[in-house]
Formats: C-alpha cells, sequence, structure tokens
C-alpha cells in the first residue's frame, strides 16, 4: 500500500508540475519568474500530490467509510487543496475566488456524488462480468 501511495504520490505531483509550467508558458510566456515561484509551483504540486495521489487513493481503495463520507471528505480535500494551489498561483485570483467557496463546495458535493454513483454502477457491472465469466 505504501509503494502504491508513493507511486501515486509522484506520478500526480510530476504531471501537476508540468501542467502548471504549461499553464505558466502559455499565460506568462514573456515574463521572467523568480526562483521563489518557482517553490511554489512545487508547493502546488505537493498540494495536488498529497490531496489527488495519496488522500484520494487512500480513501476510496484503503479506508472503509460509508459511501457519504467518503464523498464530504474528498470534497473538502479537494476545495481545501485548490484554493491552497490558487493562493500560490496568485493571490489577487485567490481573493477572487474566495467569497465563492460555498457554492464550490455545493458544487463539489454534487460533482463528486454523480462520480460516486457512475464508479459504483461501472464497478458492480464490471465484477458481475467477471462472476459471470468465472462460473461459465
Amino acid at each position: 500500500m505504501i509503494n502504491q501511495l508513493k507511486h501515486s504520490f509522484f506520478q500526480v505531483f510530476t504531471v501537476t508540475s508540468l501542467w502548471v509550467t504549461l499553464l505558466l508558458t502559455v499565460f506568462n510566456g514573456d515574463e521572467l519568474i523568480s526562483m521563489q515561484y518557482l517553490w511554489r509551483v512545487a508547493g502546488i504540486a505537493v498540494i495536488a500530490a498529497a490531496v489527488f495521489g495519496v488522500m484520494y487513493d487512500a480513501l476510496w481503495n484503503h479506508f472503509t467509510f460509508r459511501p457519504v463520507w467518503n464523498i464530504l471528505i474528498s470534497s473538502i480535500l479537494s476545495i481545501t487543496g485548490s484554493t491552497a494551489a490558487v493562493w500560490l498561483y496568485s493571490t489577487e485570483m485567490y481573493e477572487f475566488i474566495l467569497p465563492w467557496w460555498p457554492g464550490m463546495l455545493l458544487l463539489t458535493v454534487v460533482l463528486h456524488t454523480i462520480a460516486f454513483y457512475f464508479y459504483a454502477k461501472a464497478d458492480s457491472r464490471k465484477k458481475a462480468e467477471e462472476l459471470n465469466r468465472i462460473i461459465k
């Protein structure tokens, strides 16, 4: 489990670093950035890797909470990590989106609920097909 979480952490860290670097290239292509801003990019990648690479994986694959708790915990982690990443990216953008956090939280809960039920339905169908294949 620890090796899987480490692998997932570094996978998400790398992809997020590349994604943020691409965003900086597109939106701030001609500007020079300071070394301090590179550490902010690393901070964004660490936040994304911790939330989406480690906590999501542990929460949905290894912990045994009820689905409503998984949805609530993952929604809160997602909003908290996302707003922290936005704060590291741009404080002006953070101040702009901060009044909208209740709506973002509600939208996140709704989307996590929808995603959970689609995933649960697809997973149960896959397991039923696998059991039918074993019986034949």
